[in-house]
């Protein structure tokens, strides 16, 4: 028991206190406690909800989709350059948010590397850093070194003997990957989404930096906290973000049977 009471002071000096804080401050506004339901009745807070959510499940679905396919080959390929490859395609992990918004807004702004190509081809458009597309690019370039690290961990662990009995019974590449490899994979690929799911819904920095055509639900707490000095509002929807994201992680730790920690 000794040995727990440093951990259990730091639990309920820097989570459990402050969330309890957090909580009676969301009901302390004119509604009360019915400022928790303002995610779904409050027409702004609802539209930026479901912005937030449905990028937040696109980027998951493109980023597994992308380093499973990124991160098998080169855990199964050695070729020369490779381990100079992992570093640069992992290099990211190092960046903030900020960084990468900023490097969206390099590629993609109103002075960015492709609308001055295009200006110089003769074509206009280009610039898309500030809405969805440009924050879908931050946030999948944020989350990719992140889940090829792990799938990468998860294929290294894999029998190879299985996947060649697989082939010596007739089995297209395909069929391998999709009833071999990717079912021994799932716990990692469920852990690993659901971390990249619960990052894409709070991801401030990138936001910050690329969200000025449209709103998500990070930067709507932040408006309404530092704008309109609505702390009461401020306040309900971070909880209301929290208890979404561990809903995430919760259901994904319960369906890979593995912890989140570890598989990340």
């Amino acid at each position: 028991m000794a040995c727990a009471a440093p951990a259990l002071v730091i639990f309920l000096a820097f989570w459990l206190l402050p969330m309890a804080r957090l909580v009676a401050i969301g009901a302390s506004g004119p509604e009360g406690a019915a400022a928790y339901l303002d995610i779904v009745t409050h027409a702004s807070y609802f539209r930026s909800f479901v912005a937030t959510t449905l990028l937040s499940l696109v980027v998951t679905a493109s980023t597994l989709v992308f380093a499973t396919i990124a991160g098998v080959f080169l855990e199964r390929n050695d070729f020369r350059g490779r381990e100079v490859l992992v570093s640069l395609v992992t290099f990211p992990l190092a960046f903030p948010g900020v960084v990468v918004g900023f490097l969206i807004i390099i590629l993609a702004g109103r002075q960015g590397i492709l609308p001055k190509v295009l200006e110089a081809l003769g074509a206009s458009g280009g610039v898309f850093a500030y809405g969805l597309v440009g924050l879908y690019l931050g946030y999948l370039y944020f989350s990719l070194p992140r889940v090829i690290v792990t799938v990468m961990a998860a294929a290294s662990k894999l029998d190879p003997a299985i996947e060649e009995a697989a082939r010596s019974l007739g089995a297209s590449p395909l069929r391998v990957a999709l009833d071999v490899l990717l079912p021994a994979m799932v716990p990692a690929l469920t852990a690993s989404g659901a971390i990249c799911f619960a990052t894409s819904m709070g991801a401030f920095g990138t936001a910050f930096t690329l969200a000025t055509k449209v709103t998500v639900l990070p930067i709507t707490i932040y408006n309404e906290f530092t704008n309109y000095a609505n702390f009461a509002s401020a306040a309900s929807l971070s909880i209301v973000l929290g208890i979404l994201t561990w809903l995430a992680l919760g259901v994904a730790r319960s369906l890979s049977g593995a912890s989140i920690a570890a598989a990340a």
